[in-house]
Order: structure tokens, then sequence, then C-alpha cells
């Protein structure tokens, strides 16, 4: 199957440095309230889980992974539902996961993000 998304993120995040094995994403699945075991996201990461993941699955996936929950819907959208993305049309992958984040966040997290971010740009024109 050409479209793996869900499955890349998985092994992404097991290889990305940090070692997030297999066991501990279900073991943060678990402690999160939606228990998935070391198989399944063994199975996740090779593509051969042939159903999407229903909502309390993709919740698990979630907190298994450490990422939010709308980065997880839409790979598995993506990989299961041949999901086209069509929002924020014109910005690179970078950028649509930094949206995403701060979807996932609290208002007022997300207020802080914004001033930070408006701190930077006034530093920047003060410094021209």
């Amino acid at each position: 199957m050409d479209r793996d998304a869900l499955s890349r993120l998985v092994r992404e995040i097991n290889d990305d440095g940090r070692g997030a094995s297999y066991q501990l994403m279900a073991d943060r699945a678990a402690a999160a309230g939606h228990p998935l075991s070391k198989p399944y996201f063994q199975k996740l990461a090779t593509n051969a889980v042939t159903q999407a993941p229903n909502p309390d699955r993709l919740r698990g996936i979630a907190a298994g992974l450490e990422r939010p929950l709308s980065i997880v819907q839409r790979a598995a959208a993506i990989q299961y539902l041949d999901y086209q993305a069509t929002e924020l049309a014109g910005y690179d992958e970078d950028i649509r996961v930094i949206v995403a984040h701060l979807a996932g966040m609290e208002k007022a997290e997300r207020r802080r993000w914004q001033a930070m971010i408006e701190a930077d740009e006034r530093a920047k024109r003060s410094d021209d």
C-alpha cells in the first residue's frame, strides 16, 4: 500500500532518536485511558493494520505517540480513507505541523504562543 501516513508516523516516533519503543507507546496509551497493545503499535508501524482505527484507538495512538490527536486523525484519514488535505494549501509540512500543534492547545496557551511570535516580530523590526 502506497498510503502509509499513520504507519510512517509510528515508525518516525520509534526511530526519532528518543527511541520510543512500541512498549512505551502502549504504556502511554494505557496511562491515557485508551489501552493499545505493543503488537498493535508494531503492526501499525509495518502497515499491517488493515482497518482504520476507531476514534478510541486514535486517541490511544495519539497518546502513545505523544502527538496531537488532529495529526493522528489526519494521518489515519490519509492512510485508510485516501484523504487529500486541502487546508493550508501552499504551505510546507513544517507549517502544517506547527498549526496542528497550535490547534490542539488550550486557548490560553495559544495566546501565549501568539504573544511570543508577535514579540519576536517586533524585535526583528526594531533590529532593522
